[in-house]
């Protein structure tokens, strides 16, 4: 399927927390990879590998955020659960670190200009942590936990849908299909941990909501101008503004590249609902079933 029926995403066929999360050994070869991996569509080519831009930087806040934060958690099961998220989230963070190297810079595309524009943007958060007093710490880790749990809900949303789109149909080059199936199973696996967090560090329904909003309006600017900067460093294409971008990724998605502009919006209103649960959406046993098959994981063992 391309995307869930009515908007509604397919129930769990087990709670979440009975997974025990853990990093996996990847392998990728993407020496052979295209710039245009989606054939066809240029425009859906970048718009995810503008994920590439993006995910190191704010994977390794992630787990930064997480692992301060267990200072004032007591609850075992859920350091547990949050050991195991940062794991993983080290393992992603590293691997887009290599795409970004062999993959980007192997097609003539620099990621500095745009990666040092999102660490500045990682900073402010940063330095606020660094300069609060031991009462004030605590609050501002909470704040960071609400925003980082709305984050999430967009990583667990995008892996379902990796998980379920056109990609093969397309002919995509199966390398990248994997990349991003591979590390989007892993998202829809720890989906509910941040939203824990969250939860234990005290998110009432105004501050989930608060956290909803600007948390879609920042991803979406940055995953946008991150696909900006790629269409217009790339030689192929001509250099475009962002109501031109827009359009071509608005027919990416009709075609089955990128999720729908109507698949995005369902999303985010999900955020806004008070009996949210981010165990209701996607499904572990699919993300796990992904990832004992996935040929990066049985690569890594051979």
């Amino acid at each position: 399927m391309t995307e869930p029926p009515d908007g509604v995403f397919a129930a769990d066929d087990f709670a979440p927390e009975e997974i025990a999360l853990r990093p996996r050994n990847v392998r990728f070869d993407w020496s052979t990879a295209p710039l245009h991996w989606i054939p066809g569509d240029p425009y859906a080519s970048h718009g995810v590998t503008a994920l590439n831009l993006f995910l190191p930087v704010a994977e390794r806040w992630f787990s930064k955020l997480l692992s301060d934060s267990l200072e004032f958690v007591r609850d075992e099961h859920l350091r547990e659960e949050i050991v195991g998220f940062v794991g993983q989230e080290a393992v992603h963070a590293r691997t887009h670190d290599h795409v970004l190297d062999a993959y980007l810079r192997g097609h003539g595309i620099d990621p500095g200009p745009f990666t040092t524009q999102l660490e500045w943007v990682i900073g402010q958060y940063d330095r606020r942590v660094a300069q609060a007093d031991a009462d004030q710490r605590r609050k501002v880790l909470a704040s960071g936990t609400h925003a980082l749990s709305a984050a999430e809900h967009y990583t667990g949303v995008l892996g379902h849908w990796a998980l379920n789109n056109r990609w093969d149909e397309l002919g995509a080059d199966p390398t990248l299909t994997d990349l991003y199936r591979w590390h989007g199973a892993e998202e829809v696996e720890h989906r509910h941990v941040s939203f824990n967090v969250a939860k234990y560090f005290g998110m009432d329904y105004v501050a989930q909501a608060a956290a909803g909003v600007m948390v879609t309006v920042v991803f979406f600017a940055l995953m946008l101008r991150g696909t900006r900067y790629l269409v217009n460093q790339d030689p192929a294409l001509p250099r475009t503004g962002y109501l031109r971008l827009l359009w071509k990724l608005r027919r990416s998605g009709k075609t089955g590249g990128l999720p729908s502009m109507s698949y995005y919006v369902r999303s985010g209103l999900t955020l806004l609902r008070r009996d949210y649960d981010p165990a209701d959406e996607g499904s572990t046993a699919q993300a796990v079933a992904y990832l004992a098959g996935s040929p990066a994981a049985r690569a890594s063992h051979g």
